[in-house]
């Protein structure tokens, strides 16, 4: 199986918004995953916070384009929401609260460590806290 990357908020943003200051990067990883036929991992709560900040950042009109298309994707896998998987996320929150970690985070990190993975395009820090790999964060 070939090797998955988390895909967070602002890694979709990046993506989709050129003028976002790590864009190019973002579409270096996409491309180099694509050849290599690797797929990426997000969850229904990223594109909840995903479309909330597109709104909020008037590019409501990516919306729907975006949701279909990665609803579609071969490459991209949705992870949705369960009783278990919430439980598991409030319980890490809970453990974390001194970190600043958003729910969202804790559910990204929960299902990071249920698929095993390490990478994620994104450039938020609690992921580098949480022990993982921000590919968009300096370096």
């Amino acid at each position: 199986m070939a090797r998955e990357t988390f895909i967070d908020t602002s890694g979709f943003y990046a993506l989709l918004i050129k003028r976002d200051e790590t864009h190019e990067k973002a579409a270096q990883v996409l491309a180099s995953a694509a050849k290599r036929r690797a797929r990426f991992v997000t969850t229904d709560y990223v594109l909840d916070e995903t479309v909330t900040l597109l709104c909020a950042r008037g590019q409501a009109h990516l919306v729907a384009p975006f949701i279909d298309s990665t609803l579609k994707s071969q490459a991209c896998i949705v992870e949705w929401m369960n009783p278990d998987r919430f439980a598991e996320a409030a319980k890490f929150l809970n453990k974390h609260l001194d970190q600043g970690y958003s729910f969202t985070d804790c559910v990204s990190f929960v299902t990071m460590k249920a698929r095993g993975l390490r990478d994620a395009l994104t450039k938020d820090e609690h992921f580098d806290k949480a022990g993982y790999v921000a590919l968009l964060r300096n370096g």
